[in-house]
């Protein structure tokens, strides 16, 4: 047990969740007092000590069903009916009519008496006949749990289940609606069990290490996303806000703390002959440490909208950080979108104000770094002062047009930093129509940031940043 505890928290920090040695001592401490036949029970103590944070939960439950799921005994497939199948006869490839029918019948009488081992015995059989399950192939658990549930129709199964819960309930409404609540989590309960079956299976094929691999569930500020599901999506949406508050207290807290600059060595050694000579009392030059302007440039094109909008959802977020916030989005022209942004926004709501009236195609509505930097330049010649981080959000695929580079440099001439966020991988940078290469020396920085972790990151780092040399020499 020991071995497994300690292989289980390896996935939990594989899969982002932090987990202490401290923490790994707790949770054994904790199993001395459960049932280990318990699942749930072993379960619900694992959780209390390893996991700290809801949004852990799932990743957490996941890694525990690989770790700790049902395992067959040897030999049990041959010991059921001793012929190595269990329940009805088989349902033939293609999933015969009547053999389909006894099965489903045997499922409702299992699922309604709330038979648990005749219920497991129906599922072992169900996955061996419909999931078309092949040791050594490389196939997700979600594709053969898709396969059952499809055959056995589900929704077919549920009416049949409300049918027999409803001939008890007679007709009072209040028993209907029961035991249509009933039928729905009997339904709910019968893909739990067949995804545990798959997933034992899988198991048992591929090994513990190998399965939690396929199927580690990443942190929502881990999700890539520029590949996220609408699910996911709604998840980082969700997600930001309370970022923004946690990253705004750190870094005003981080303001506050790190006013102290550079020794003052004569007022140290003035201060020091109260002391006879002794340095005990060092001072220090007050460091000025004042809020850039911030300046986004967002490629709103495509599968980069996406991302232009996490980026603009957390800078507005936590806009009081910064001087002043202007934010310009562009696919093949340009426009400023500063007023469709603020305090309160519905940011749904605002991008798709932002499609719609401002002017960002100016021709065929596909990616012109070239032309839409350039009309940057020539609308909005005073956007960039030498206060501003300007921040260009982007993948830099620019379909084989003018580049505008000369406009890049004179922005990064003339501004305090200049930033650029890529959340495409960096291995495909410079590959096909990619022209990274062209602006990445011009830039103070070019960073890969595919994630809500990474863009917290660079926020964070951007906000606090101390002034340049560079800028310093303007400004006096």
């Amino acid at each position: 047990m020991l071995s497994a505890l300690t292989e289980f928290s390896a996935e939990l920090r594989a899969a982002g969740i932090p987990v202490s040695m401290v923490e790994v001592m707790d949770a054994g401490d904790a199993l001395r007092h459960v049932d280990l036949g318990d699942r749930e029970g072993v379960r619900a103590a694992l959780a209390a000590t390893m996991v700290k944070n809801a949004r852990h939960q799932r990743a957490f439950d996941t890694a525990f069903d690989v770790f700790f799921g049902l395992r067959s005994a040897p030999g049990a497939g041959e010991q059921e009916n001793g012929t190595g199948g269990a329940g009805p006869p088989a349902a033939g490839g293609a999933g015969g009519g009547g053999e389909l029918d006894e099965l489903l019948d045997a499922l409702v009488g299992a699922l309604s008496a709330g038979d648990t081992e005749r219920l497991r015995d129906l599922v072992r059989h169900a996955v061996d006949r419909l999931s078309g399950f092949q040791a050594g192939r490389p196939v997700g658990g979600r594709y053969y749990l898709y396969r059952v549930m499809h055959r056995l129709d589900a929704e077919r199964l549920r009416r049949r289940l409300l049918e027999v819960a409803l001939a008890d309930a007679g007709e009072d409404d209040l028993a209907a609606r029961l035991a249509a609540e009933r039928a729905s989590d009997q339904i709910d309960r019968l893909r739990r069990e067949v995804q545990e079956e798959i997933l034992r299976r899988l198991v048992e094929d591929r090994g513990v290490e190998a399965v939690a691999r396929t199927l580690r569930v990443p942190l929502v500020e881990d999700i890539d996303l520029m590949h996220a599901t609408r699910e996911e999506l709604d998840e980082i949406t969700a997600r930001v806000m309370p970022l923004a508050r946690k990253l705004a207290s750190r870094l005003a807290a981080r303001r506050r703390h790190g006013r102290k600059g550079r020794l003052d060595v004569r007022r140290t050694i003035r201060r020091s002959l109260a002391h006879g000579g002794a340095l005990v009392d060092p001072k220090w030059r007050p460091r000025r440490i004042t809020k850039p302007e911030l300046v986004l440039l967002c490629d709103v094109s495509g599968s980069m909208a996406t991302f232009a909008r996490f980026t603009m959802q957390l800078t507005y977020a936590i806009g009081h950080q910064f001087s002043n916030v202007r934010a310009f989005a562009f696919i093949d022209g340009i426009d400023e979108v500063t007023e469709f942004f603020g305090p309160g926004t519905d940011f749904t709501e605002a991008m798709g104000r932002m499609s719609a009236e401002a002017r960002l195609v100016r021709r065929d509505g596909h990616s012109d770094y070239g032309s839409a930097l350039n009309g940057f330049a020539s609308r909005y010649p005073d956007a960039v002062t030498p206060r501003s981080t300007v921040i260009v959000t982007g993948d830099a695929r620019n379909n084989y047009r003018e580049t505008g580079s000369e406009v890049v440099a004179a922005i990064a001439d003339r501004a305090r930093t200049l930033h650029w966020l890529n959340p495409e991988a960096a291995r495909y940078w410079d590959t096909g129509d990619s022209i990274m290469a062209t602006y990445a020396p011009l830039c103070d920085g070019v960073h890969e940031v595919r994630t809500l972790r990474q863009l917290e990151a660079f926020v964070e780092r951007i906000a606090l940043a101390p002034r340049s040399a560079r800028q310093v020499r303007r400004l006096t």
